[in-house]
């Protein structure tokens, strides 16, 4: 059948061969939903490529890999399938294609967004109050973080909203979304489905590091949001404003979220420049790179934001991590934030079909 992209197409030349071959069938989701088929429109392909975790173990187990004529690479078709998908379902496009094929465009965007915050903390009213809203004022933090934060989401909502028409996704229930929150909570298809772990970063060996790298990312951003939305609760619900003490919630929740996002996101930039960029997305590898260092730098500027206290290194650290943070919003629908969304978009529709 005639295919939307030449990537989809190759996908699905490898996604038949390996639906006849049903070697890696006790491998990771990807392979019971591709053996529920018995041929592959461009939306079950699409479908696949963001269900794939790109854990590299069926490259590593196959028999017709190159050398051989069929020659082979799964997780590059998959990724490459999944990372165009990302573009054709973004809106809009333009961004998206920006950043996903040029790290060196989010590096730029960080730089100016730190640049525009220098500005704005040196030109307009002076601000007032105790911590960093002496530098910057609550009012000018929330005019600016909040359509950065909402309108992001909406542009996710919209790529979302194309992605599920593709696939054919059918009404959402809430076994569906267990299920999906349960799988991306443990990680489990990092592994390669098995509990040994996969073969990203060192070809047949078999490792969880990976996994619980991701891990420490996933939940370090989400006690970082959640000491952010905690913050927001005490100051508007209960008229308490920062600097909040070590054990005030945000500081349990954003310190050790904090902490796990920096640690997190060092093991990802190891592990991505010790693993082999052929099985993967290759074209997109500079962008990946600045995504995690992006994250990494708002985890470190945090940390240190907060250990800086009362200093005159205040100001400086809050310009960095405030931009930091203001681009990593913007850059949400396009950079490799998105896959988070998709990916657990491809979880609710495995739970629906299988």
């Amino acid at each position: 059948m005639p295919y939307d992209t030449p990537k989809l197409a190759e996908a699905a030349r490898q996604v038949e061969i390996c639906n006849a071959c049903r070697y890696c069938e006790g491998y990771c989701a990807v392979f019971p939903a591709m053996f529920k088929e018995r041929s592959f429109a461009s939306g079950d392909l699409t479908q696949l490529a963001n269900l794939c975790h790109n854990c590299r173990g069926c490259y590593y187990a196959c028999q017709y890999i190159e050398p051989h004529e069929f020659g082979l690479n799964l997780p590059a078709a998959l990724a490459e399938a999944r990372q165009e998908s990302w573009e054709r379902f973004a809106w809009p496009a333009a961004p998206a294609r920006l950043f996903q094929r040029s790290g060196v465009a989010m590096a730029c965007a960080l730089v100016l967004g730190i640049a525009c915050l220098f500005w704005i903390a040196a030109n307009l009213t002076p601000a007032s109050g105790e911590g960093f809203y002496s530098v910057l004022s609550h009012g000018t933090m929330v005019a600016i973080f909040l359509p950065a934060f909402v309108l992001p989401l909406a542009a996710v909502g919209i790529g979302l909203r194309r992605y599920w028409r593709e696939v054919g996704g059918a009404r959402v229930r809430w076994k569906h979304l267990v299920a999906a929150a349960q799988s991306a909570a443990t990680m489990r298809n990092l592994s390669g489905g098995q509990d040994q772990g996969c073969n990203f970063e060192d070809e047949d060996r078999f490792s969880n590091t990976r996994r619980y790298a991701h891990q420490a990312v996933m939940w370090g951003f989400l006690l970082c949001f959640a000491s952010t939305s905690s913050g927001t609760i005490l100051h508007y619900g209960f008229g308490m404003e920062a600097p909040y003490g070590l054990f005030s919630l945000p500081k349990l929740l954003g310190v050790p979220g904090g902490i796990l996002l920096t640690l997190g996101s060092a093991m990802l930039i190891y592990l991505k420049l010790k693993a082999d960029p052929e099985l993967g997305a290759s074209s997109a590898l500079g962008a990946e790179m600045a995504f995690v260092m992006l994250l990494a730098l708002t985890g470190v500027t945090g940390l240190l934001l907060y250990a800086a206290t009362g200093t005159s290194f205040v100001p400086g650290l809050l310009a960095i991590h405030l931009g930091a943070v203001l681009v990593f919003f913007i850059s949400t629908p396009y950079s490799k934030m998105a896959h988070g969304f998709y990916r657990m978009a491809a979880l609710v529709r495995d739970a629906q079909i299988r």
